[in-house]
């Protein structure tokens, strides 16, 4: 049996990272996009929830910050497996059998 989150604790890790590194670091948006060597555009859109975290982006925190890349991964998964599953019975796919 797999475990599963309740989609109130699945939280977007760009939320997360806004408000409890990037908001704590005194760094601007503009200012770590390039510490990091992305657009400001690409960083304020996954900061606010707009666009998923990346593996690459996560590297990117993982070497600026110090943080698990995969623990950041691993909180985008859940956050988007809470999401899908609010529309989950609106997904019209049928089981496959086996011929055996």
């Amino acid at each position: 049996m797999a475990l599963s989150v309740h989609p109130s604790l699945a939280v977007h890790a760009g939320k997360w990272l806004m408000s409890e590194i990037v908001a704590s670091s005194g760094l601007a948006v503009t200012d770590l996009a390039g510490h990091l060597g992305v657009s400001r555009q690409a960083l304020s859109a996954m900061l606010n929830g707009r666009s998923a975290l990346s593996a690459e982006m996560a590297l990117r925190f993982e070497k600026a910050f110090g943080l698990s890349a995969d623990t950041l991964l691993r909180m985008q998964s859940a956050h988007d497996m809470a999401v899908a599953r609010t529309y989950a019975d609106k997904v019209k796919v049928t089981p496959i059998r086996s011929a055996a």
